[in-house]
């Protein structure tokens, strides 16, 4: 069943995604597409070394090896949003994060929304406040947040 085929949600309820490694292609990939885009000529553009793709750059930062944008995990866990909400969730709301631990090569990362309040407003639509993180297979927080959605009514 689709996510969004619910039409309202009970608070304290929880949703979390497959546990999925962050390889070093997914952070790689990530530093990568920022200049691509910046430059949009139709090729590939690779930025100079980084924390989150060059492991001699990273140990010289003091890292016991590369990490990851934090932007990986708002980006999951907008879309576990998108996956519960559809379109809502990237229409009016917010979504705030802030990365609490570095995600090491390889780490497993499980992205994570807890449903904290729903109101409804003039039977029209419902705002959702959410909590939102991302947490490895051993539950220690990685990413944390929060998140307002706002989901019309059919």
């Amino acid at each position: 069943m689709n996510m969004t085929d619910i039409a309202h949600y009970q608070v304290g309820t929880e949703f979390r995604l497959a546990p999925r490694p962050m390889t070093r292609e997914r952070m790689r990939w990530y530093v990568d597409i920022q200049e691509t885009v910046q430059v949009d000529d139709g090729r590939i553009h690779t930025q100079p070394p980084t924390i989150h793709d060059d492991e001699a750059y990273a140990r010289k930062q003091g890292l016991p090896g590369i990490i990851s944008d934090g932007m990986i995990t708002t980006n999951w866990i907008h879309g576990l949003l998108i996956d519960m909400f559809g379109p809502a969730a990237a229409a009016k709301g917010r979504l705030r994060t802030k990365y609490i631990a570095p995600i090491y090569e390889d780490q497993v990362v499980i992205t994570c929304v807890r449903i904290v309040s729903a109101l409804e407003k003039d039977g029209k639509e419902t705002a959702y406040s959410l909590d939102v993180w991302c947490e490895d297979d051993q539950g220690k927080k990685l990413t944390v947040g929060d998140a307002l959605v706002h989901q019309r009514h059919n």
